[in-house]
């Protein structure tokens, strides 16, 4: 996605001394909506089985919160956070699909237009590790051939109970190509950064990309950059973080 340069800060020079306080109100909302503006949305799906802690990890990551009354998800919900990044403001869409395979189907369309997923497992449940594979190539099927793919080892609180080694999760990164780490929804460790990385690839990957496009695009000899795409203003943003959703059938308070 490129977006169009920044406005030029209006110039309120040489305004009569009685009209300085429109000026100054003028200046404020104008800085007041180029705050608002994004310069970035990314589509970013988290999936896994169902019950290895999807949704509680998104609740952690964009509301800092976790439910004790866990349920299964049903159907598909999103919630966003917007964050700065390297002076450019990115709202992350993230898409929170239900793991159950009755649901499979529906999801499948989703991934489409995703540019990152967070791919989640339970450490205490094998089972959930050994699907992974499956849920690797669903996405890579489905989604864009450049996604960003963090493989998330969900409940490292419980270590005690562990049935999956870090050495597993490692080798099987390593071999797809996917980022690794381990986190723990209830407590909050890992998340925060988990998701940040997650982030911060992605806009690597699409700042290449329009870096590309850019130098495919100048016109003739005259070097000039013809941006193109699509520009994104939320106005009636008021906090760095957010919530949203968009919900399909039922769901429950917390899952």
């Amino acid at each position: 996605m490129l977006v169009y340069p920044p406005l030029p800060e209006p110039s309120f020079q040489q305004q009569p001394q009685q009209g300085s306080e429109e000026a100054t109100a003028m200046e404020d909302e104008w800085g007041a909506e180029r705050a608002a503006e994004i310069d970035y949305v990314f589509k970013v799906v988290v999936i896994g089985d169902s019950a290895v802690g999807k949704t509680q990890l998104l609740s952690r990551f964009t509301k800092d919160e976790f439910c004790f009354d866990s349920k299964s998800t049903i159907g598909i919900e999103f919630q966003t956070r917007t964050i700065v990044l390297n002076r450019k403001r990115i709202k992350a869409q993230i898409w929170d699909t239900a793991g159950q395979e009755r649901y499979r189907a529906v999801t499948s369309a989703y991934y489409r237009g995703a540019l990152g997923a967070m791919l989640v497992y339970d450490i205490t449940k094998r089972p959930t590790f050994d699907h992974v594979a499956r849920w690797v190539e669903e996405l890579r099927a489905n989604a864009d051939k450049a996604i960003v793919i963090m493989l998330i080892g969900n409940k490292s609180d419980l270590a005690e109970k562990r049935a999956v080694s870090t050495e597993d999760a490692v080798e099987f990164a390593e071999e797809q190509g996917l980022f690794f780490s381990e986190a723990s929804a209830l407590s909050g460790d890992n998340v925060e950064s988990a998701f940040l990385r997650l982030i911060e690839e992605i806009h690597g990957v699409v700042s290449r990309k329009d870096l590309e496009s850019d130098e495919g695009s100048r016109d003739g000899g005259n070097d000039v950059l013809r941006l193109k795409g699509n520009k994104v203003s939320v106005l009636s943003e008021v906090s760095m973080m957010e919530t949203s959703a968009l919900r399909k059938g039922t769901r429950c308070a917390c899952s």
